[in-house]
């Protein structure tokens, strides 16, 4: 980063193109992480991992806590692609914070050369939290807030929480570009990570026949290293450890040419979770030691 905030924003973000392969961990944020751990783990995921951004994952309503990300990314050389938390108790939370990381988002002078993206989610349309033409409009209304500031909006879902919702291309029209959800362990004919090049390609291919050469990152992705409560799947057959974890990831690697192809630039993706502590099972990091090696490719 520079020694001070730029007056521009010409030239500053790379182009969708050159964003292939790792982009960096979703990083959940319910602990409201003190700035000391924000920039001890922000600038770990920049150095030990070659990590270009954090997608944040949850919620933290504490005042201010959006500035002290912003201040963690900017010390540590991130991105972050920010989330508007919708929640599971069907409540209006959600447009609180969106006021409130809006708010933040116009008057930190920073947050414009850290926040690369603003995400509705998590899974809004899988969960019917609204219509899909309601959230087409949040989404159009954000792009509208945010277009001095050049920042991309979003929706975290998975296809198949479009394919539920009659396709939902009112959304797919709104976005941006598409964050996408992929999680093979929980189709109900998932076996191993190693197999489920199938579902990711399927799903992959759903979406670009609906976005029109849109970029697709993909957001929430993983394969959990154990089966307990929210991450079981409905496959009897579908095998959760370590080495499926591992796995999985190894295999976006080696499909590292395929995804890089893909319409819009070819298709990057985050490693859901950054710790064990940010969400049991999908964790890289487990009380600060790797679970397995993991140095993925950031470009190919």
């Amino acid at each position: 980063m520079p020694s001070s905030v730029p007056s521009s924003l010409n030239g500053w973000w790379s182009d969708y193109k050159s964003e292939i392969g790792f982009l960096g961990f979703s990083y959940a944020v319910d602990a409201c992480q003190s700035p000391e751990t924000l920039n001890s783990e922000f600038k770990n995921i920049r150095t030990q991992f070659n990590g270009r951004y954090v997608r944040l994952y949850g919620a933290c309503d504490q005042n201010g806590f959006y500035d002290d990300v912003i201040d963690a990314a900017w010390n540590a050389g991130l991105g972050v692609h920010a989330l508007i938390w919708f929640g599971f108790d069907g409540d209006d939370m959600w447009m609180t914070r969106r006021d409130s990381l809006f708010s933040t988002l116009h008057n930190n002078p920073k947050a414009k050369f850290v926040t690369r993206a603003v995400q509705f989610g998590s899974e809004p349309l899988f969960d019917h939290v609204l219509p899909p033409d309601e959230l087409a409009a949040q989404v159009t209304a954000a792009k509208q807030s945010l277009s001095s500031l050049s920042i991309p909006v979003t929706v975290s879902d998975m296809a198949y929480g479009y394919q539920s919702n009659g396709g939902a291309q009112s959304v797919l029209d709104a976005v941006d570009f598409v964050d996408l959800h992929m999680l093979p362990f929980f189709s109900t004919t998932a076996t191993t990570a190693f197999d489920s090049w199938v579902f990711v390609q399927n799903d992959l291919d759903w979406i670009n026949s609906h976005v029109n050469g849109k970029k697709i990152i993909l957001s929430e992705n993983g394969w959990p290293s154990m089966q307990s409560g929210s991450t079981r799947s409905s496959s009897p057959t579908a095998v959760a450890d370590v080495q499926q974890e591992q796995a999985y990831f190894d295999l976006l690697d080696s499909k590292c040419q395929e995804l890089k192809s893909n319409p819009g630039g070819g298709v990057a993706w985050f490693a859901h979770l950054y710790s064990e502590e940010q969400g049991a099972g999908y964790g890289i990091l487990d009380n600060g030691q790797l679970k397995f090696p993991f140095s993925p490719k950031t470009s190919c």
